[in-house]
C-alpha cells in the first residue's frame, strides 16, 4: 500500500461498485464547494488494473474523484492497494454503507452480486452485521422484475406487504400485471394495484391439523414466508384445493363418537342438524360434535344437542284412542292465560307497593337486592371475564341465600361475598359496551381502589403518552427529560421497575364538572319528592342507612 498523485481523468469506475443509483444532487454540490476549498482530505482507494492493463480501478471514492474533475483538479493524491478476489465488490459495499445508507434496490443487487463471486449468505451476514434471514429476505427481493426495480431506485417504493406479495410471485407473473399497471412518465406507481394482480390466497402451516406425512401424500410443499416474524411458523401453501383435501381428511380420520363433518354457513359458524341447539358449557355424553373447515381453512368443532324426544301427539295419538278405547276430554285449566296475565299484573303492582312502603331491615334489602340480579329479566354487560349471562353468574349467590321453603336464611358473612359479587359483575370501566359510567368511577373511588391499580410505568402503557405527559411524568421522580421521546421513555422504564407508577389520568374519582352534571341530570324533581312523601308510613324506615355510614362501611371492607 502507498500514495501516489494522479490525474482523476485517468481512473476507471469500479463495475462492482455497490451504489447504482444516483447520488443526492444537494450532497454533490455539498463536497464540490469542500473540494474547492480545502481539497480532498481523504484520497480515494485504487488497485491495479487487472488483466495487464497499466491503469488504476477506483474501490473507494467514486464521488469524490467525481466531483475533483468537477472543480477542474489537475492531480489528486490516491492510496494504492491490492485488489480484492472479489474485484472489491464487498468492499465497496460495506464502505457505501458506513458513509450513508445504500438505496434498497443498490443493497438488494450489491448482495446477488457478492453470490454470484463466490460469497456465502453465512459470509455476507458476518461481514455486514445482518442476520441471516435478513440476507436470504434480500436476495429474494432481487428477484423482482428488473423493470419494478428501476422504478423502485427512483424512490417510488410499495410498502412491505404489497412488496411481499409481488417477491412471492413468479417473474412472469409480474411482467403481465407490470405491463398492465405501469406508470407514465413522472407519475408515481399504484402499488397497491401491482400487488392485488399478484395476490394468492395462503394457507398457513400453523393451522394445519394434519402432519408431515400427509402433507406430503397431498404433494404440499411449503414455502417459508421471508418478511414474517422469525420467531413464529411463516410457512405456507398456495396449493388451496392440496390443503383442504389433507384438512378433511384428517377430520374424517379423527372424527369423535357421535361426530360429524359439517360445511359453513352464511354466518361463519357451521351448518348443524335442524333443532338442533349449540352447547357452550359443559357438554354430556348424549351431546354431538360438528368438525368443519372456517374461512381461514382451520379445523373448528363444536358441541350441539338434539332436543328430547316428544311424546306422541295429533293423529298418532287419535289412530291409539280408536284401538284403545275412548279418550278422556282435556279439562280446561282452573285460571286461562289471560287470567295468569293478570295474577302477574297483580303481584307486580303489590310487590311495588311493599318495597317502597313496607319496613325492611338492611340485611334483609341486601339480600332482596342480590336476588333481583338474579331474576331472568336482568341483563348486564358485565366487564369481568366471565361467560354465560348474567343472571347465571348471580343464580348461585342469589340460591346461597335463600332455604329450602324459599325464606331468606343467610349468615352475614354469605350476604357479603353475594353483595360484592353482584357488584363486581355489574361494575366496569372497560371502554366498551360493558361501561358503567361514573358510577364505576365513584365506586371505585368509595372503595379506595385506587391501591389496586398495577404499576403503570411500563413500556406498553408509556407507548400511549405524548412528550408532554412523559415530561410530566418526569417530574416527579430523578429522571430528566431526553432529546428523543424513546430515550426519555426507556429510562422511565427503568426507573419504575422499582417504584411504582400511576398516571393521573387514572384514579377513579371523577371530574367535578363531570360529577355536577350526572347529579344535575339525575335530581330527582320537586313532584316525585311530594309523589313519595304522599306514599310514606309515619313509623321510620327500619331499611334507611345514612350514605356517610355506608361509605365509612366500604372503606374498612376494603381495607
Amino acid at each position: 500500500m502507498h500514495i501516489i498523485k494522479i490525474d482523476p481523468r485517468a481512473l476507471k469506475d469500479n463495475p462492482d461498485d455497490a451504489r447504482r443509483s444516483k447520488s443526492n444532487p444537494q450532497s454533490d454540490a455539498l463536497m464540490l464547494a469542500t473540494i474547492k476549498a480545502v481539497g480532498i482530505i481523504q484520497p480515494p482507494i485504487v488497485s491495479p488494473e487487472a488483466d495487464g492493463g497499466n491503469g488504476f480501478v477506483i474501490q473507494a471514492g467514486h464521488r469524490r474523484t467525481k466531483q475533483a474533475i468537477a472543480a477542474e483538479i489537475e492531480e489528486i493524491e490516491v492510496i494504492v492497494t491490492d485488489a480484492a478476489e472479489d474485484g472489491g465488490a464487498m468492499r465497496s459495499m460495506v464502505e457505501n454503507v458506513a458513509r450513508e445508507p445504500l438505496n434498497p434496490v443498490d443493497q438488494w443487487r450489491a448482495i446477488e452480486r457478492l453470490v454470484a463471486l463466490g460469497w456465502t449468505e453465512e459470509g455476507i451476514a458476518s461481514a455486514l452485521a445482518l442476520s441471516v434471514r435478513q440476507i436470504r429476505k434480500l436476495r429474494l427481493l432481487a428477484n423482482v422484475l428488473p423493470a419494478m426495480l428501476d422504478q423502485m431506485a427512483k424512490g417510488d417504493m410499495p410498502d412491505e406487504r404489497q412488496l411481499r406479495t409481488i417477491a412471492a410471485a413468479s417473474i412472469s407473473e409480474q411482467r403481465q400485471v407490470w405491463k398492465a399497471h405501469k406508470p407514465n412518465k413522472n407519475e408515481t406507481t399504484s402499488w397497491w394495484s401491482v400487488a392485488n394482480g399478484l395476490s394468492k390466497t395462503r394457507m398457513y402451516a400453523r393451522d394445519a391439523s394434519f402432519d408431515d406425512e400427509l402433507a406430503q401424500a397431498y404433494g404440499i410443499a411449503w414455502v417459508e414466508d421471508l418478511f414474517a416474524p422469525a420467531d413464529e411458523d411463516s410457512r405456507y401453501t398456495t396449493d388451496v384445493e392440496a390443503f383442504l383435501g389433507a384438512q378433511q381428511e384428517w377430520m374424517t380420520n379423527n372424527l369423535p363418537k357421535n361426530g360429524i363433518i359439517t360445511e359453513l354457513n352464511g354466518w361463519n359458524g357451521p351448518e348443524l342438524p335442524k333443532k338442533a341447539e349449540r352447547v357452550y358449557g359443559k357438554p354430556k355424553k348424549s351431546d354431538h360434535t360438528a368438525m368443519y373447515l372456517d374461512r381461514d381453512g382451520k379445523v373448528q368443532s363444536v358441541v350441539y344437542r338434539m332436543p328430547e324426544p316428544q311424546t306422541t301427539k295429533g293423529k298418532a295419538a287419535k289412530g291409539k284412542a280408536e284401538e284403545g278405547g275412548a279418550v278422556a276430554p282435556t279439562q280446561r285449566p282452573d285460571v286461562t292465560q289471560k287470567g295468569q296475565d293478570m295474577i302477574g299484573d297483580f303481584r307486580t303492582d303489590a310487590l311495588h307497593e311493599a318495597l317502597g312502603r313496607a319496613p325492611i331491615e338492611d340485611d334483609t334489602l341486601m339480600a332482596l337486592l342480590v336476588i333481583a340480579f338474579a331474576g331472568q329479566n336482568v341483563r348486564v354487560d358485565t366487564g369481568s371475564g366471565n361467560t354465560g349471562s348474567f343472571s347465571s353468574q348471580i343464580a348461585p349467590h342469589a340460591a346461597s341465600l335463600v332455604d329450602e321453603t324459599g325464606k331468606l336464611s343467610f349468615d352475614m358473612e354469605t350476604l357479603r361475598i353475594a353483595v360484592r359479587s353482584v357488584l363486581i359483575e355489574v361494575l366496569s370501566c372497560r371502554r366498551n359496551m360493558s361501561n358503567s359510567g361514573i358510577v364505576s368511577r365513584i365506586a371505585g373511588d368509595v372503595v379506595g381502589a385506587d391501591r389496586f391499580l398495577p404499576n403503570m410505568g411500563t413500556e406498553d402503557f408509556l407507548l400511549c403518552l405524548s412528550r408532554q405527559a412523559l415530561e410530566a411524568a418526569c417530574a416527579e421522580t430523578s429522571v430528566l427529560p431526553r432529546n428523543k421521546v424513546r430515550e426519555t421513555r426507556a429510562a422511565l422504564v427503568e426507573h419504575f421497575r422499582q417504584e411504582r407508577f400511576v398516571h393521573a389520568s387514572a384514579l377513579f374519582a371523577p371530574d367535578a364538572n363531570e360529577l355536577a352534571d350526572w347529579k344535575a341530570r339525575n335530581e330527582i324533581s320537586a313532584d316525585e319528592a311530594a309523589g313519595d312523601a304522599e306514599g310514606s308510613v309515619d313509623e321510620p324506615e327500619a331499611g334507611h342507612t345514612d350514605p356517610d355510614a355506608i361509605s365509612e362501611g366500604f372503606r374498612e371492607a376494603a381495607e
